[in-house]
């Protein structure tokens, strides 16, 4: 109750100073200027638009008729872009609810220029001009040329492939690049066709990753070439590095029957870095020394650098310790039945 007790009394009260002001002669002085100004506004709105002027009007450009098989891979304009000159009063009806109907390209009336179709302006000039006013003076269209290619059975798969650049967090790394699907429908003339070998994504930029991406990327265009589809999804693994070590045998290769090689000590210790998805995976027969017996009777010491022949995928900054080990050959009798 006092609540709109309250909004009556302000609403009076602001009624009040309404009136007083509109009944005072300050008011009315106000009111006149208005009014003049307002006429004099008119006025010079209607000088005005008895001027030339220049103006830039849109028109809708449709390609209709395409038969079945025929895939347009590069698309018209969807617009005719005309600048316009005529009196302001005349330009005015173009802006207040004048529709332009849509200029429509037959494609059959076009088949017999080739896969790649060009339309000079000029040509459907008459076309733009029959929908203008007749005082209207047409200056340009834009684009001056209207061109689209199309195919017609020309079809071929070609894979995709990341453009940009993908940095990982700290002590993250990236373990593949996956797309769904990894190869798309690519439709051109046959003479733009035998060019594509694959197809490019735009370009994408990321940093700090440190969890698996998952993005919609469109594929970056080709003149000429239409891709179906034209967006492809993208997966970028991303694992975290971890530390093994492993006590890994030291075997000779190549060694004839009668001859075995000892080392000292027998084993050493391999430690690397590996994502933690294949941490377990790794074992100590995943690396194979290459410690060859050639190569040791080719030596003046007894002492010999291990190198490592395989390594495991996935497997980074690999130490061995200890990286020298001391070697002995030794006869095997051979005995006869």
């Amino acid at each position: 109750m006092f609540g709109k007790r309250n909004i009556k009394l302000i609403y009076l009260k602001i009624y009040r100073k309404i009136r007083s002001f509109l009944l005072s002669d300050k008011s009315k002085e106000v009111l006149i200027f208005l009014f003049f100004f307002l006429l004099s506004s008119g006025f010079w709105l209607l000088q005005t638009l008895k001027n030339d002027f220049e103006v830039e009007l849109t028109i809708p450009l449709k390609l209709r008729n395409i038969p079945n098989g025929a895939v347009i891979t590069d698309e018209p304009a969807s617009d005719l872009h005309i600048i316009v000159k005529d009196k302001g009063t005349s330009l005015l009806g173009y802006f207040l609810g004048h529709d332009f109907h849509p200029i429509s390209l037959n494609f059959t009336d076009y088949q017999n220029r080739g896969n790649h179709v060009q339309i000079q302006a000029r040509e459907i000039e008459k076309r733009v001009q029959a929908q203008l006013n007749a005082s209207t003076k047409l200056i340009s269209i834009k684009p001056e040329v209207i061109e689209y290619i199309y195919s017609i059975g020309g079809a071929k798969k070609v894979p995709v492939h990341l453009i940009g650049r993908v940095n990982t967090a700290r002590q993250y790394f990236l373990t593949d690049t996956i797309f769904t699907p990894d190869s798309v429908l690519a439709f051109a003339p046959q003479s733009i066709l035998n060019s594509v070998k694959f197809v490019n994504t735009q370009i994408v930029l990321l940093d700090g990753v440190s969890d698996t991406v998952y993005r919609r990327v469109f594929l970056a265009p080709i003149k000429g070439v239409k891709f179906i589809p034209n967006v492809v999804g993208l997966t970028l693994p991303v694992d975290i590095y971890t530390e093994k070590t492993l006590e890994v045998p030291l075997q000779g290769i190549g060694f004839p029957s009668n001859k075995s090689l000892r080392t000292f000590p027998s084993k050493v210790k391999v430690s690397f870095q590996v994502g933690l998805s294949r941490f377990s995976s790794i074992r100590p027969q995943d690396f194979v020394f290459d410690i060859s017996y050639d190569e040791l009777m080719q030596l003046g010491s007894d002492k010999y650098k291990l190198k490592l022949k395989s390594v495991p995928a996935g497997v980074s900054y690999v130490r061995i310790i200890p990286d020298q080990v001391d070697f002995l050959i030794e006869s095997i009798p051979l005995y006869d039945n």
